[in-house]
């Protein structure tokens, strides 16, 4: 079925009272998934949800909640704290120079959560108003993909939005996982969409 097929469908359901979530999924295939271990930022041309982003600076921001390097101190004798922080934000961003002390002190639960700042999405080599704005605009528009099994699921907008827009970002977002595989389009099952509250429909985004 088309992707654009597919979303009339699913618009043509019984109504929810919240505004549902689109979500794209791409299984796979051919992988050995105990030694692969693909993690990727893919493009999300047209923004549909805020991002909460909490940053590691040597000063204090206007633009994020801001974590200074004095402070790094308290959550490493505090887990409780430290669960709670990576528990809040869903992106981390952080200056350069700090990134051993984070690492050493949020390492820990940023990794395995997929949180943790890197130079393809929340390192930055300066800071400033300037290169915050940047980096927000950049998750806003971007999504961390890990690839731990066979199914990969990801959020590509809300069905409120208008249907170009899903589509561009569902596709995008297609381009951007099957560029990361080792093997392309022959390590892709099939791909399917649904809504928060639906059943998947297989479609066809090649």
């Amino acid at each position: 079925m088309e992707f654009k097929e597919a979303l009339k469908q699913l618009k043509s359901e019984e109504p929810r009272k919240f505004d549902q979530t689109v979500d794209l999924i791409v299984n796979l295939k051919g992988m050995d998934f105990r030694k692969t271990n693909l993690s990727f930022v893919v493009s999300l041309p047209n923004k549909f949800k805020d991002k909460t982003v909490c940053a590691f600076l040597n000063e204090k921001s206007e633009l994020v909640p801001t974590i200074t390097k004095p402070e790094f101190a308290k959550y490493g004798t505090d887990k409780k704290a430290l669960k709670k922080l990576v528990k809040k934000y869903d992106f981390f961003i952080a200056h350069g120079s700090l990134m051993p002390s984070v690492a050493s002190t949020f390492g820990k639960v940023l990794g395995p959560t997929g949180k943790m700042p890197t130079p393809a999405l929340g390192v930055m080599m300066k800071e400033g108003n300037e290169e915050v704005k940047n980096m927000l605009v950049r998750i806003w528009k971007s999504a961390k993909i890990r690839v731990k099994d066979a199914s990969v699921k990801i959020a590509v907008g809300k069905i409120s939005m208008d249907e170009s827009k899903i589509m561009e970002n569902a596709k995008s977002v297609y381009d951007g996982i099957v560029a990361a595989l080792p093997q392309k389009n022959d390590n892709v099952r099939k791909a399917l969409v649904k809504l928060t509250m639906s059943k998947p429909l297989e479609v066809n985004l090649r």
